[in-house]
């Protein structure tokens, strides 16, 4: 056999010859890279970049440098891993240095020649969810394991977190890890291995980019020349063509009218052979959501569905509520503004690991129909902790009495589903309690939760009129907004549905503000319903 002294560059040209590919030059960056990478590494590079297929040629590379090495491949599914094991096998069986290495096994676990393990396999294929606490190996491999099937919720992405944690124990001292994929969420997991040190190769498919959220002038100045003008995404996305449907000077970018939608400038594709603006207006049309476009191809950590309340709409303000006595008369102000309306929602829970959230909302309202998300608060511990008496001393309703004595709250709206049966009664007794004077009513919320929280919060969030503490956006609902799907039936939600019912609970207040244009006027024809009184004289 000749020498084993060869670089992974070379091993992949001569693979490339055998197959007649044309190796782009970002091909060989990536394999530079992998080949001297640092112990915990990451590749992130857009789709249709053949990440999985590099990988395949680089473990063959690996055996053949080393035929005692020990691989575990892991995919989103055992189906997934087996595909690249598969591949790599076919590299070992026709690679011209390779030829007769691979020795015995099947798709899941196999040996080459010169292995010294009887136990661990040269490469081991398995899913990132399949138990997997046995082995041992030298580099343990993630090949796109967040996808959108085990990152929809955070207790997903926690398990796939707890299932990645194992490859530390599997791994011999001094082994190495890799992650190769595309983010599919907010929180992706690559964000957190470059948190740590990583060494990070990303590629997008546009090393620049330029983004016009709604193109309402004709003309923008760009911060470069762009190369591919888009309009759009999905259906009717389309690929504007130079000279036709706009003019560049310099980098001015020049329209013959405003497009009036979104643009995306875009300049030096990373693979030009294979991704030419046909090829590229053809993917833009069956990407769905521009979420999807940004995470698929210019790798930003989004999740792939459309975020229908971006929590980054929010208005975000520090400062607490002030009570003011102006002519005898109690006022309440937030910063410079009069707060006019105030509302307190709670949806109990028993506090218990698996149950719901028991979420607590403070929401304010100004004269202008602004909301002000001031608290959003979940609750811990038992509904309601008593004396020998049976009267609350503790619990849940003495934290919402908190609340209630701080804020003046003057009503307070109970969920009454489930375990909230009987926190109203509690919550009376607490407020008795605490000489507290603050009405309490009941609802029984049977409309369908998703429904709900789009109808009360997604147009505050579209029109700009709902603002909230920092304390609120630095919490968990910042999160929550950002993984809410309307179409996930399941999910944690509470305190976006607390905040959804904190707002339903107060009038909207724009057309106070705005007043009757037509006020006064005497152009209604329909009879009046108001009431007289009349005083006759004997």
């Amino acid at each position: 056999m000749a020498s084993r002294e060869i670089s992974f560059p070379a091993f992949y040209l001569l693979w490339a010859k055998h197959r007649n590919w044309k190796v782009p030059a970002v091909h060989i960056r990536a394999c530079h890279w992998m080949e001297h990478r640092r112990d915990l590494a990451v590749l992130r590079a857009h789709r249709g970049f053949s990440k999985s297929t590099i990988l395949a040629v680089y473990n063959a590379w690996r055996f053949y440098r080393d035929p005692t090495y020990r691989i575990l491949h892991q995919g989103e599914a055992d189906g997934t891993a087996y595909k690249t094991s598969r591949d790599t096998q076919n590299v070992l069986r026709n690679h011209p240095l390779t030829r007769g290495m691979f020795r015995s096994g099947g798709v899941r676990e196999w040996w080459v020649e010169g292995a010294t393990d009887p136990r661990n396999a040269s490469l081991s294929a398995i899913g990132i969810l399949s138990n997997v606490t046995s082995a041992r190996a030298d580099e343990a491999q993630n090949d796109d394991v967040e996808v959108p099937r085990n990152i929809q919720t955070p207790e997903a992405r926690e398990k796939l977190r707890y299932r990645l944690g194992e490859q530390v124990h599997i791994l011999v001292p001094g082994g190495r890890t890799l992650y190769v994929g595309t983010p599919h969420t907010h929180d992706s997991l690559y964000d957190e291995q470059e948190a740590l040190g990583a060494d990070c190769l990303t590629i997008r498919m546009f090393d620049q980019e330029h983004r016009i959220e709604n193109a309402t002038r004709a003309a923008y100045e760009l911060p470069f020349v762009p190369e591919f003008v888009f309009f759009g995404i999905g259906k009717t996305a389309r690929l504007l063509v130079a000279g036709k449907d706009y003019r560049l000077q310099g980098r001015r970018l020049v329209f013959a009218a405003a497009p009036g939608g979104l643009i995306d400038c875009y300049a030096e594709v990373a693979w030009p052979e294979r991704f030419d603006g046909k090829e590229l207006e053809k993917r833009r049309r069956k990407t769905r959501t521009i979420n999807e476009w940004d995470s698929q191809y210019q790798l930003h950590s989004k999740p792939i569905h459309e975020i229908r309340l971006d929590p980054a709409r929010i208005k975000a303000y520090d400062c607490e509520p002030r009570f003011v006595t102006q002519n005898r008369v109690l006022t309440c102000w937030l910063g410079a503004v009069q707060i006019v309306g105030m509302s307190l929602r709670w949806d109990p829970s028993s506090g218990k690991a698996k149950s719901d959230v028991s979420a607590a909302v403070l929401d304010l309202q100004d004269v202008a129909g602004r909301h002000y998300w001031h608290r959003a608060a979940a609750l811990t511990g038992e509904i309601a902790e008593t004396d020998s008496k049976g009267v609350p001393v503790g619990g849940q309703v003495w934290q919402l009495c908190d609340l209630i004595e701080q804020f003046k709250v003057p009503r307070v709206t109970v969920e009454t589903n489930g375990i909230g049966g009987y926190a109203p009664a509690f919550l009376k007794a607490a407020l008795k309690r605490r000489r507290l004077r603050c009405a309490v009513s009941e609802v029984d919320a049977i409309a369908n939760k998703n429904l709900r929280i789009l109808e009360a919060v997604e147009p505050l969030v579209q029109s700009g009129h709902l603002w909230a503490h920092v304390d609120v956006i630095n919490g968990p609902l910042w999160d929550t907004m950002k993984d809410w799907n309307p179409a996930v039936r399941d999910q944690p939600d509470d305190l976006l549905d607390a905040g959804a019912g904190a707002v339903t609970d107060q009038p909207a207040r724009i057309g106070q503000f705005l007043r009757n244009v037509s006020e006064g006027s005497h152009d209604d024809w329909r009879p009046s319903a108001d009431s007289h009184s009349y005083e006759l004289e004997a």
